[in-house]
């Protein structure tokens, strides 16, 4: 079982990278049960469509496989 670092962790690399499979099974499992890292992944979501809104040409969007629930 992942801790909550680890999935905080692999939440912010999945603004980078593709995350594997196993990977997004491991985050999605833990954020059924866990609220406070979901709460995380919302604001990661926030800040990445906040930085986009004010840096159009600085955010990186080449992971465009993160889409928060």
């Amino acid at each position: 079982m992942k801790t909550c670092k680890d999935i905080s962790e692999l939440l912010s690399d999945s603004m980078d990278r593709p995350l594997t499979w196993r990977e997004r099974w491991t985050v999605r499992g833990h954020l059924l049960m866990c609220r406070h890292c979901s709460r995380f992944e919302n604001h990661l979501h926030f800040l990445h469509k906040a930085s986009e809104h004010y840096f159009p040409n600085k955010v990186s969007t080449q992971n465009s496989e993160y889409k928060p629930r």
